[in-house]
């Protein structure tokens, strides 16, 4: 056996059972999360009369697809890394306008994207975001209404010892009661603020034996690396929680602490990118689709609980990112928008081409270095020299 073939023979029954473990799962969490994004876009686009040409789940050529009767083209493409919807009026699937607006008959602008208000492109464009949102809410208003919401109640189980909770006065029994102006209602509050605080001293105020007490701690800066391999550079208070219990909810209260969730996930991620932006934390937390789809399979390992929690996540990461308002994304074109309504005009054909231009660069980078970080996470490179040497 030369080298070439028992490199095949190795290669292909792992490639198989990568694709069943890894590529079959993350395809299908993000197939259904392209599509409720889509359909966001989609839904809005129809309310507000505009006429939609596509509506594709991947990119590049078509594998297959029909057309509906008002003569929208839903298809699969080759690359199943996205999607998006073209509307009547666009060049392309980054809704860039299709020549002169003005040259297009009265039917055909009154079904055009480009000739709708204002207010109607914007609901249009943040509607795909929105409905990733309000998909998440969903998910987790299930979750916390059939099996419950995981709630750990904020009361300090053991104190390690030199910890900065053992410097700071913290004692087993304490009750959390306030972490630097925040209320807490569970432990994982008493994580969140913590965890994005490393080295900050943080007022702590707990109750003990029916009083408040006020103290002071600053938590260590330490490395952690998660149950996906991933390094994390977070502060740590040296606290163990007393137990975890599962609160179930009736709808309605499940969709308003789904909401809540949903809210403090967002806003926990936008203090995590801000904190890489300033460099708090390390870039190398950023992950791109192969680290995504590692941890698809790894989630659908362990039940489909879990697999629900994974594509809540996701689903607002993908609707934060959509809003960054970088041209070619959602917030890009929400940004042109709102330039134009502080203006009175819309910007100039010119500049809104170099915006896009530049838009699209900011985005290439992004893909490339986020897979860079995914190959040296999954050791790819080590795995390719040991192949050499």
């Amino acid at each position: 056996m030369d080298f070439f073939s028992g490199l095949y023979t190795f290669a292909v029954p792992v490639a198989l059972g990568g694709i069943v473990t890894y590529v079959l799962p993350f395809l299908a969490i993000l197939t259904i999360l392209v599509f409720v994004h889509e359909m966001g876009h989609f839904l809005v686009a129809r309310r507000n009369g505009v006429r939609v040409e596509v509506f594709s789940i991947g990119f590049g050529p078509e594998l297959f697809g029909w057309t509906d009767r008002a003569k929208t083209r839903w298809k699969f493409s080759l690359i199943p890394l996205g999607g998006y919807v073209r509307m009547f009026g666009d060049a392309n699937a980054a809704s860039q306008p299709s020549g002169d607006q003005a040259e297009l008959t009265a039917e055909e602008r009154e079904v055009s994207f480009h000739c709708k208000r204002l207010g109607q492109k914007a609901w249009i464009v943040a509607a795909g975001p929105l409905a990733n949102f309000l998909f998440a809410i969903v998910l987790l208003a299930g979750l916390f209404a059939t099996v419950g919401q995981p709630f750990t109640p904020p009361v300090v189980g053991d104190v390690v010892p030199d910890s900065a909770a053992a410097k700071a006065g913290i004692m087993p029994g304490d009750r959390f009661v306030e972490l630097d102006g925040s209320s807490i209602e569970r432990f994982e509050d008493v994580q969140q603020i913590i965890r994005q605080n490393p080295e900050r001293p943080v007022e702590v105020v707990v109750e003990r034996d029916g009083r408040e007490v006020v103290l002071s701690a600053v938590p260590t800066l330490t490395e952690l690396t998660d149950n996906f391999g991933n390094k994390q550079t977070i502060g740590l208070l040296g606290v163990t929680r007393s137990g975890v219990e599962y609160a179930k909810y009736d709808p309605f209260t499940a969709l308003w602490r789904a909401s809540r969730e949903t809210a403090y996930l967002s806003v926990g991620t936008l203090q995590a990118v801000g904190q890489i932006i300033i460099g708090a934390r390390s870039t190398e937390e950023l992950g791109g689709p192969l680290r995504i789809a590692q941890m698809s399979g790894q989630v659908a390992e362990t039940g489909i609980v879990t697999v629900i929690w994974f594509m809540a996540v996701l689903s607002i990461n993908l609707g934060l990112i959509n809003l960054f308002p970088i041209p070619m994304l959602d917030g890009g074109h929400l940004l042109f928008y709102g330039i134009e309504a502080a203006r009175g005009r819309p910007l100039g054909e010119r500049a809104q081409e170099y915006g896009f231009r530049i838009g699209l660069a900011l985005v290439f980078s992004l893909i490339v270095f986020v897979t860079w970080n995914d190959l040296v996470h999954l050791q790819v490179f080590d795995f390719l020299r040991g192949l050499v040497t």
